[in-house]
């Protein structure tokens, strides 16, 4: 009678391993970040086993039999870098390039204050409320280019339309577009179009953009955040114009928060929202939008500029928006520095 074989002995070192999630943390797509890639077991023979797709970019086969693929961005390598600001963030490269990217923003707001440059310029020195809103719209629309003259297709675009009670049109098709352009060529001028219904509505765009006299400027913001969506407007163009009237003082206008739920209309990846997830570790938008305005209260920055910075800092190009490099403001460089640990 044969012997009956050994117990089997309990290795601990193969034992699965529970994450603060309650998951395998492996499979955790939070805690598996922090594991080191183990390699693949060489088979027999010494030959090594050929490598699956990278993490990187992975092809997956749809229920319909369509190809989809899937990309995971890249991120700096574990410094050992923490922050409570920004919990999502365990490189100091990452978190500097951040600090920037806030600098920058919150520099360009204050040029746009103090010193608008170019198309900026022109805007505010219109004496026709109407005309200002309707060219403000129009650049924020096309976007400045990342070019010597960054409002080469907006002038264009000034041109073709002309005074806003003409109700002309640009060809949009014959102007360059900016980095942040919310125009979708399938849709020709359809947004342009339904931007004039939306003023048509509420008689003109001093009354749109205003709103009731008793409204504060946070609570204007959001009003009129919420009455900008219609097709072919997303929330990266909708939040910029506001954000642009308000630096302007065209309208009195204040962020109250950076809309991250209401990432809807060109792209279903908003940029902005996209990297706030990755910098707070969160994805749900009341937290997300909690944790914005305690980064900005830290670093005593406009709320607004967290937009802009979160879009640069998941871009594969940075945005200035008709500002130069040169726009950034070393105080808030600075005392995001401090605020962050860096």
């Amino acid at each position: 009678m044969p012997a009956a074989p050994a117990a089997a002995v309990l290795d601990s070192s193969v034992m699965p391993t529970f994450c603060r999630h309650n998951r395998f943390i492996e499979r955790c797509p939070i805690c598996s970040r922090e594991l080191e890639p183990a390699e693949s077991p060489a088979p027999a023979g010494g030959a090594r086993r050929a490598r699956g797709p990278s993490a990187s970019s992975r092809v997956k086969q749809t229920g319909t039999g369509q190809r989809l693929r899937v990309r995971r961005e890249t991120r700096s390598e574990d410094d050992g870098y923490r922050s409570p600001l920004i919990a999502g963030l365990r490189s100091s490269k990452d978190a500097l390039r951040l600090a920037e990217e806030i600098a920058l923003a919150a520099g360009r707001l204050r040029t746009l204050a103090d010193d608008p440059p170019g198309a900026y310029a022109e805007i505010v020195t219109q004496p026709d409320p109407e005309q200002a809103s309707w060219m403000c719209f129009l650049l924020v629309y096309i976007s400045p280019l990342q070019a010597e003259d960054p409002f080469a297709g907006i002038r264009v675009a000034f041109d073709q339309a002309g005074d806003w009670n003409s109700g002309s049109l640009p060809a949009l098709d014959e102007i360059p577009l900016g980095p942040r352009t919310s125009h979708e060529s399938s849709r020709g001028t359809q947004t342009l179009e339904a931007y004039r219904r939306w003023v048509t509505q509420a008689s003109s765009q001093a009354a749109a953009f205003s709103g009731e006299a008793t409204w504060s400027p946070q609570r204007r913001f959001e009003r009129v955040f919420e009455r900008l969506a219609f097709p072919g407007f997303a929330r990266g163009g909708r939040f910029d114009l506001l954000l642009t009237l308000g630096a302007l003082g065209i309208y009195e206008l204040a962020a109250d928060s950076l809309h991250l739920g209401g990432a809807h209309g060109r792209s279903s990846e908003d940029l902005t929202s996209t990297a706030a997830k990755r910098i707070f570790a969160i994805g749900d938008p009341l937290n997300l939008e909690r944790r914005a305005g305690a980064l900005a209260e830290a670093l005593e920055v406009p709320l607004g500029a967290l937009d802009l910075a979160f879009y640069n800092w998941s871009a594969s190009q940075r945005a200035t928006l008709g500002v130069t490099d040169d726009s950034s403001d070393a105080d808030v460089l600075e005392r995001a520095h401090t605020a962050l640990g860096l």
